[in-house]
């Protein structure tokens, strides 16, 4: 059983048929969670150690780090049957598509930071860093998702349907009599 059959089986009803008939969102957000947990990451690491006096920097290394991990499983998970565009031509537009998302989702951190001024001396260190968390890790995260989701559905993977789905485990073939 797939990751999502797994997921969906344990959605009760009404809400399944929902998940089901949004299968793709529910993908898009899997990675979405997945690559949140690599962003948070990296972004809280280097903010402790090397990039501590600059937080705008940790928190761009860190989306672009989680974008190559996510136009991958997006490109073969969340919307492996979509696409219209060649390779090459589809990679230039997700990582345009993403480069513009950096700005979407660090807009709310550089507005924390420069516009509320909340920072050290301004405030104290847990109300800068609790500041930091909340407008970078999960305003500007979702914010950047919303952008992206249909960004990507837009003009990177426009068209449904064009690639062939494969099952994820092929069925056994029946005995003959």
């Amino acid at each position: 059983m797939s990751v999502v059959e797994t997921v969906l089986a344990a959605i009760p009803q009404p809400y399944r048929s929902v998940a089901i008939k949004h299968r793709e969102l529910l993908k898009f957000a899997m990675v979405g969670g997945t690559t949140w947990v690599i962003d948070t990451t990296v972004f809280l690491v280097l903010k402790a150690t090397v990039l501590e006096a600059k937080p705008l920097t940790a928190k761009i290394i860190a989306v672009l780090v989680a974008t190559i991990v996510s136009y991958v499983l997006n490109r073969e998970w969340s919307f492996r049957t979509r696409g219209g565009r060649e390779r090459h031509h589809e990679a230039a537009l997700f990582f345009l598509v993403s480069g513009i998302g950096v700005a979407v989702y660090t807009a709310p951190l550089a507005v924390s930071r420069y516009v509320f001024d909340l920072q050290v001396p301004g405030v104290s260190l847990l109300t800068q860093e609790i500041a930091d968390f909340v407008s970078g890790q999960i305003l500007g995260v979702l914010a950047g998702m919303a952008f992206r989701w249909w960004a990507f559905r837009r003009f990177v993977f426009p068209d449904e349907g064009v690639r062939r789905r494969t099952p994820a485990v092929a069925e056994p073939a029946e005995p003959r009599p």
